[in-house]
């Protein structure tokens, strides 16, 4: 038992070192600005490192597109369900369900995924990345807005990375060395970009009451084990990516998601940051039982 959770805390304690530093620069009030380094991330980072990653993984194409099919499925079941509870709690569902059904894949998700499973569950968790950032960005942006904009979907580089990546991977195709080592390069600033960037915004949330955020964290995670399970059943995952499943469901409420909130229903901000918060500590430690008995 001792070894298994010294294995566990091998594979969380990096992120959590390296979100860390990213919490005491915003402690130390070191410049440090989320707007430039989100755009990077979003424009740059993300679309190299699903090219970069995806067609120099060995891993099957119809696996990696159930995994978006999953990713769509799991995103949709968080909607309904947590459309539902909110509507029964008689909370506000434009400020509160963006954030329940998008969960942190990208600053979570991935280094959680490539330390626990490997390349070929970061890869498997990319197609969940992809499916939430599209959800996020579309979605995500127009629950809290109340209005639709298809502008905003169809100038995403994500969408156009994941047609580069797959039509790669179907023809078994390579990028040029000097570009694939350039991709390579700029794709690795994603992830360390994102966890120091989780940590700053963490430290920076401005949370109000913790009431409705203890609440919305227990939901998430009922919801999240019903779902992953259901999935799993649903697609036959075993694995590597039931693995990468089970861990992208349980992730915690997206950073991204509360400057949506922010902007269209400000009220509510402080309390939304407030979940973020806790589900986030409540993730680090949930993690460490679900590597260890669940994984």
């Amino acid at each position: 038992m001792e070894h298994v959770f010294l294995n566990v805390l091998n594979i969380v304690l990096p992120v959590l070192i390296c979100a860390g530093v990213g919490y005491g620069l915003a402690v130390a009030r070191a410049p440090f600005d989320n707007k430039v380094i989100g755009g990077i991330v979003s424009k740059v980072g993300y679309p190299t490192l699903i090219i970069s990653h995806l067609s120099a993984t060995k891993i099957q194409i119809a696996t990696f597109l159930d995994m978006m099919a999953a990713a769509a499925l799991a995103i949709a079941a968080f909607g309904v369900l947590g459309f539902l509870a909110l509507r029964l709690l008689r909370w506000p569902v434009r400020a509160f369900l963006t954030p329940l059904m998008h969960g942190n894949v990208g600053n979570i998700g991935l280094p959680i995924t490539l330390l626990a499973l490997g390349d070929a569950g970061m890869a498997y968790t990319m197609a969940f990345v992809v499916v939430v950032l599209v959800s996020i960005f579309t979605v995500g942006m127009w629950i809290p807005a109340g209005e639709f904009s298809a502008r905003k979907l169809a100038t995403s580089p994500i969408i156009y990375a994941v047609i580069i990546a797959l039509t790669l991977m179907a023809t078994g195709s390579t990028l040029p060395q000097p570009i694939a080592k350039s991709f390579d390069i700029l794709g690795g600033l994603s992830i360390p970009l994102m966890l120091l960037t989780l940590g700053h915004t963490l430290a920076t949330l401005r949370t109000g009451s913790l009431g409705r955020a203890v609440i919305l964290t227990g939901l998430h995670l009922v919801l999240a084990a019903g779902i992953a399970t259901t999935l799993v059943w649903l697609f036959g995952f075993t694995g590597v990516e039931r693995g990468a499943l089970i861990l992208c469901c349980l992730m915690p409420s997206s950073v991204a998601t509360y400057l949506f909130i922010d902007q269209h229903v400000p009220e509510y901000g402080p309390e939304v940051a407030g979940y973020i918060m806790v589900s986030t500590l409540t993730t680090i430690l949930v993690l460490p039982l679900a590597l260890a008995y669940w994984i």
